[in-house]
């Protein structure tokens, strides 16, 4: 990127909006800060969901109406792929957007408007800035623009989930999932392979944000046999947080107390509620094994009882999750 010099006014701007995104004002308190500087009469922030590969506009300001096919039109424009490729903001009108700037802007008063690709600092793409005005934008609102667009990606990034998910302990590998079923990635968290590849757990997902659990802890068996230490919280997804979801965690573990698969199918029906006959006819075991597995179960959990036996299962989160 080109070297601009900066005066006292634009790095106090500058300060600000890092501010106001950092502090969760977003949008609207970073572009105040950044109209102390610029010229802008409004603004529309068009956020790139990686879940669905399509864009979508989240929040915009001074506009009387914003297109609904406006952010998809631009993406299929030479325009953007060569602010793709250059990662600097595109004036418009120019070859290749008279058509769009007609349609869109035009007809509301607009002379001038630019759209900047925004690209986190380690890279990312997560949407795009467009910035329109009455009148004719200074030489340096591109360098400027592009001097700020990093902290503004984070306004548009809808892998963040907002609402950040309390009570996951470290080494857990996590994926959010929202109640559409649109998997996300979960900032500060290492991205689950084993969840994503999981047929059922998009469906598991939507029934715990469907349910009035705040969370829920256990054991899964994933498709390859090998058990995982599971957490499920909630936590809204999308921009701003706007979509109920779920944050899905988990870890590779050994079955606890030398408990086997079987003890834990067994162990996950006492919880339910299941008497022997019950835990026999689901699981297709006669009463009588299941008998010598709840003794076997006792003796390893140190329980005397169905009671202690199911409070201790539940808080410890030893059964089974039924993905």
């Amino acid at each position: 990127m080109a070297e601009i010099t900066l005066n006292v006014r634009q790095l106090a701007a500058f300060a600000d909006v890092g501010y106001q995104v950092a502090s969760g004002a977003g949008a609207h308190g970073a572009m105040t800060a950044l109209r102390e500087v610029l010229p802008i009469d409004a603004y529309e922030f068009v956020a790139f969901d990686p879940a669905t590969g399509r864009h979508q506009s989240v929040v915009s300001d001074g506009h009387g109406r914003v297109h609904g096919d406006a952010a998809e039109e631009y993406a299929g424009l030479e325009a953007y792929r060569r602010a793709m490729a250059t990662r600097r903001p595109v004036p418009m009108p120019e070859p290749g957007t008279e058509r769009y700037f007609r349609r869109h802007l035009a007809p509301y008063g607009w002379r001038a408007a630019l759209t900047a690709p925004l690209f986190l600092a380690e890279g990312r793409y997560t949407g795009l800035l467009h910035l329109a005005t009455r009148d004719v934008f200074p030489e340096l609102t591109g360098p400027l623009v592009t001097a700020v667009s990093p902290m503004l990606a984070h306004v548009t990034d809808l892998n963040r989930c907002v609402i950040d998910p309390v009570g996951l302990p470290d080494g857990f590998n996590a994926v959010a999932f929202d109640r559409a079923g649109t998997l996300r990635e979960v900032p500060g968290r290492p991205f689950s392979a084993a969840l994503r590849d999981e047929p059922g757990m998009r469906a598991y997902a939507r029934a715990f944000i469907d349910s009035r659990e705040l969370s829920r802890h256990g054991l899964w068996l994933d498709r390859r046999g090998g058990w995982h230490e599971t957490r499920l919280v909630r936590a809204g997804v999308g921009y701003q947080g706007s979509l109920q979801g779920a944050v899905v965690a988990e870890r590779s573990c050994t079955l606890p107390y030398d408990l086997t698969g079987r003890e834990v199918d067994v162990l996950t029906r006492v919880a339910a509620g299941d008497s022997n006959p019950q835990i026999a006819a689901a699981l297709v075991l006669s009463v009588r094994t299941v008998t010598t597995h709840l003794e076997h179960i006792f003796a390893k959990l140190a329980c005397d009882s169905r009671t202690r036996l199911t409070t201790k299962a539940l808080a410890e989160g030893l059964c089974r999750l039924d993905v």
